[in-house]
């Protein structure tokens, strides 16, 4: 029962960490971004990139690469895949996405390879490049039929006569990826060094992002002046009420967003509906998964475990084994890991045992894919899509725990 109840508080322990470090400053904005997709982005557009008639290779390469811009996790990135799978991307492209934007963090790659090595931090990326392309196609391969005629059916919607000159939807999207991608920059370790400056700078970077983002809703769209200003205002009395707390002007921000867009018709309010759409479908199933992610398996930093003990996993990954490697990837794909906690946790685990082949794979497989994570793509692809996305990214990051522990 002690245990059971250990357990329990830690799965509450996480949720309460989830809310705190990820709501405000990575969900929300990424929530505002989907609506964004979803409203602004014409589905003429995506369709045309990432659709079924989209040159393979440009639409397979930007979807690989994405996560080197978006720098997210593996349940951020949800409300963005979810936006661009509902406006007529293709599912290879779509999954391609959903699976780099966690997994190529610039930030992560760089930690890794200082941490745990040059090698394993350049395999990292090598790896997650091409399982997002292999993953992708395989899922428009084994979903050819089902994807053709979602294919034609996206196809039957016109585009909006009055689409935005792409440069205006541009600075509103990248404005507003820039805020979420630099508040939430983590330390790069060192006190020195591009990467630092970067982290020690951030919130003048957010700031002048934000600013930005502001000019967009007054030239863009067009929203009232003073009400856009007025917003501005509070969150410049919220940040002066809190310093060294950027959840509270962050969450004033959003609140006056809100607001704003509220008060407006057309485009504005459609977005808030919007937002409030994606917001209403994914916020419920990531509390539910990460919850259970912290019951089973406790919440990472802390000195309490969940009812699967820390020293089983450590003693199940050892050497380069067929079965530490898929020991490695189911556990990675089931563990809920923030951005850059994985890095210290598989410092700990190879400190403890873990073979780097093993190590590998769980770092292929768990900042991508989550328990949390799984419970909302269900929501959006169904069971049977679901399921052999998971299973592709469990058998590939097995495959390569196994080949890259046989050469290191």
């Amino acid at each position: 029962m002690d245990s059971i109840r250990e357990a329990f508080f830690e799965a509450l322990h996480l949720v309460q960490y989830y809310a705190q470090e990820h709501v405000i400053l990575c969900l929300v904005p990424a929530f505002f971004l989907a609506g964004i997709i979803a409203v602004f982005i014409q589905q003429g557009a995506v369709i045309k990139y990432f659709g079924a008639k989209a040159v393979k290779w440009k639409s397979y390469l930007v979807a690989s690469v994405s996560g080197i811009v978006l720098a997210v996790c593996s349940c951020t990135i949800l409300p963005l895949f979810s936006g661009i799978h509902k406006r007529g991307a293709g599912l290879g492209p779509a999954i391609a996405f959903l699976y780099s934007g966690p997994a190529i963090n610039i930030l992560a790659i760089i930690l890794t390879a200082r941490i745990l090595g040059v090698e394993i931090g350049l395999a990292r990326v090598i790896g997650a490049v091409i399982f997002a392309v292999v993953i992708g196609l395989l899922m428009a391969f084994f979903f050819r039929k089902e994807e053709e005629q979602r294919s034609e059916e996206a196809m039957a919607f016109p585009d909006d006569a009055d689409e935005k000159p792409i440069w205006k939807t541009a600075m509103l999207f990248f404005s507003l990826v820039g805020v979420l991608v630099f508040a939430n920059w983590g330390s790069p370790g060192d006190s020195q060094g591009f990467w630092y400056w970067i982290w020690n700078n951030q919130w003048v970077i957010t700031a002048v992002f934000a600013l930005i983002f502001t000019l967009a809703l007054i030239f863009v769209l067009r929203m009232k002046f003073l009400n856009v200003i007025a917003s501005v205002v509070a969150v410049a009395i919220a940040a002066a009420l809190s310093p060294g707390i950027p959840e509270i002007p962050f969450a004033a921000w959003f609140i006056a967003l809100s607001l704003i867009t509220w008060a407006e018709k057309g485009e504005p309010r459609e977005w808030l509906w919007s937002t409030w759409s994606f917001t209403r479908q994914i916020v419920p199933l990531l509390f539910a998964g990460v919850f259970v992610a912290g019951f089973l398996l406790g919440a990472p930093g802390t000195a309490e475990q969940g009812i699967i003990p820390d020293h089983w996993v450590a003693g199940l990954v050892g050497g380069n084994s067929l079965f530490a490697n898929v020991f490695a990837s189911l556990f990675g794909a089931l563990m809920y890991f923030a951005t850059l906690t994985e890095v210290p946790i598989i410092q700990g685990l190879m400190n403890s045992g873990m073979g780097k082949g093993p190590a590998l794979a769980l770092l292929l497989a768990g900042p991508a894919i989550s328990l949390p994570n799984m419970l909302v793509i269900h929501s959006v692809l169904g069971t049977r899509k679901t399921a052999v996305f998971i299973l592709l990214v469990v058998v590939m990051a097995t495959l390569s725990g196994l080949t890259y522990g046989a050469f290191f």
